[in-house]
């Protein structure tokens, strides 16, 4: 028999922003044990930060001069103090590494064990759910200006490009208008909807919102990095864990529901692989179900090895970080022996029961995330974030599905944009396909050196076409490297251009299991 789940306690209550501002009146803080003189010093620090913070941020809000704007930051703020608040109650509390143990018999499951799937009934399935997009990264690590889902990864097409294609598909086969819900941030809002102007005859119903914005805070004082609402640069979007609040707050989860749609498919937008999948849609619309939550897993790589992952912990399931693991226990999480399975990202959830823990006392809990930054100038601040997929030990029979690889392909470095580039690829109804010409189970390791190909226009410009990789496991380049046309690439091949040295690689060249040094040069005459 499982556990029954313990309600978590309340953190004390937050008077509004508004309330704040206009009576003048400073709200009690939060109370916080002092068992101790140092756990007394401890807490009052933080009774400290708690109080300092929040008169940075009411003298930011009396600034703000626009109704509409005004309203639209203190939302935000209020919300930012919510989870500034949760920051400072749990600072120091770790996770004993003792109680984590893999996820219990059961609450796995493999992908082949969902059952068969009656085509009569997948039309009415359809019709319960929508797919919602993780829009709110730019392509700023990849050399690129804008959204990251405007980047082109494959045949003239975008990440959108292909999102929206995968829908029509479904509208084309089944009948069914699914929605495409997208979460944008305020870094992609403005470009993103000049995007959606080119699907505007499409068979796909686009919505969009914006995710929440928070301010940066300084790492040592934690006061607040804006004095007003003026320099984007000193707010952040505060991860995808963010989800849950901002559908309640802009309307849409209440739209959805009203729409009778049930479950709401949730992925990164850079995953490639993470399409609607019928035979999950099968498992959570059976009559029997009374799963809430569903987070696709996979099985852990060599190239995974920093991926979260699900495991027991005091009779429930959670998802494990790998910044919440002690340092001397790295070792131990990257081990595929005790951990075996990692957090795609890809979350079947379902919207009755979000807008239930919403509307409760507890709301949906997940862990704050102390994201650490250096800016250019030397300062230091934290932005605190949040992981949508931590939020699984919320929801009743939440289950984890052992999916295949396929249904990871996420393209996140220029390594990643050659494998989908490649023949190892085909495309069909805007979902990539491996190739039946592949003999090997996985996808090849791909390491570019970050200096000369990280950059996508850098990238695409050191190869005259993409090369023949069906048969690559291994490739290492690194240095000023070129690849002429109709390269071929098999087993393990390793590229290395020293300093001041250049390798072109000439046209219609086979490396099998090759190291490549030295200098060479091709040069028209």
């Amino acid at each position: 028999k499982k556990k029954k789940k313990k309600n978590r306690e309340p953190l004390s209550p937050i008077a509004t922003m508004s309330s704040m501002a206009s009576s003048g009146v400073e709200e009690p803080p939060p109370v916080l044990p002092m068992s101790s003189s140092v756990m007394a010093f401890k807490s009052q620090t933080k009774l400290d930060a708690y109080k300092n913070l929040k008169e940075d941020l009411n003298n930011l809000l009396c600034t703000i001069k626009d109704g509409e704007e005004k309203k639209d930051v203190e939302r935000n703020l209020a919300g930012y103090m919510r989870l500034f608040e949760q920051y400072l109650h749990e600072s120091g509390e770790k996770l004993s590494w003792e109680r984590i143990q893999p996820p219990p018999e059961g609450t796995v499951l493999a992908y082949d064990s969902l059952g068969e799937v009656n085509p009569e009934n997948i039309t009415n399935m359809l019709s319960k759910v929508a797919v919602l997009k993780l829009n709110g990264g730019l392509g700023t690590s990849m050399g690129c200006v804008g959204p990251k889902s405007a980047i082109v990864v494959r045949d003239d097409m975008t990440f959108l490009d292909m999102c929206v294609h995968q829908n029509e598909h479904l509208y084309q086969q089944y009948g069914v208008h699914v929605p495409l819900v997208l979460m944008n941030s305020f870094n992609t809002h403005k470009d993103t909807a000049k995007l959606l102007r080119k699907y505007a005859h499409s068979n796909v119903t686009i919505k969009s919102f914006n995710q929440s914005r928070y301010p940066r805070i300084y790492k040592e004082a934690l006061r607040s990095m804006p004095v007003d609402n003026a320099d984007d640069s000193e707010w952040y979007p505060p991860g995808h864990g963010d989800l849950y609040q901002s559908l309640q707050s802009t309307g849409v989860l209440d739209e959805l529901i009203a729409e009778g749609k049930e479950w709401v498919f949730c992925s990164n937008i850079d995953n490639l692989g993470a399409t609607v999948d019928i035979n999950i849609l099968n498992f959570l619309c059976r009559e029997d179900s009374k799963c809430e939550f569903v987070m696709e897993v996979t099985d852990k790589t060599r190239a995974d090895v920093k991926g979260g992952t699900l495991i027991d912990y005091n009779g429930n399931m959670r998802l494990l970080e790998v910044a919440q693991v002690p340092k001397d226990k790295l070792e131990e999480f990257k081990s595929v022996k005790k951990f075996k399975i990692f957090n795609t990202n890809n979350l079947w959830i379902r919207l009755s029961a979000v807008k239930r823990l919403l509307e409760s006392g507890n709301g949906i809990h997940m862990e704050a995330i102390e994201n650490a930054k250096t800016l250019d100038d030397g300062r230091k601040i934290v932005q605190l974030e949040m992981a949508v997929g931590s939020a699984i030990k919320n929801f009743n029979e939440a289950v984890g599905i052992n999916v295949p690889r396929s249904r990871f392909l996420p393209v996140k470095k220029t390594d990643d944009l050659l494998l989908v580039m490649s023949n190892l690829y085909t495309v069909k109804r805007g979902t990539l396909l491996l190739s039946p010409m592949r003999m090997f189970p996985g996808v090849p390791l791909i390491k570019l050196g970050d200096k000369h190909f990280k950059k996508v226009k850098e990238f695409l410009g050191r190869f005259d076409s993409i090369p023949d990789i069906i048969e690559l496991d291994h490739l290492t380049v690194s240095g000023e490297v070129n690849f002429g046309k109709d390269v071929v690439l098999r087993g393990t091949v390793i590229i290395v251009a020293n300093h001041g040295e250049r390798i072109d690689i000439p046209p219609g060249s086979v490396l099998e299991n090759k190291i490549v040094t030295g200098n060479l040069r091709i040069v028209d005459h």
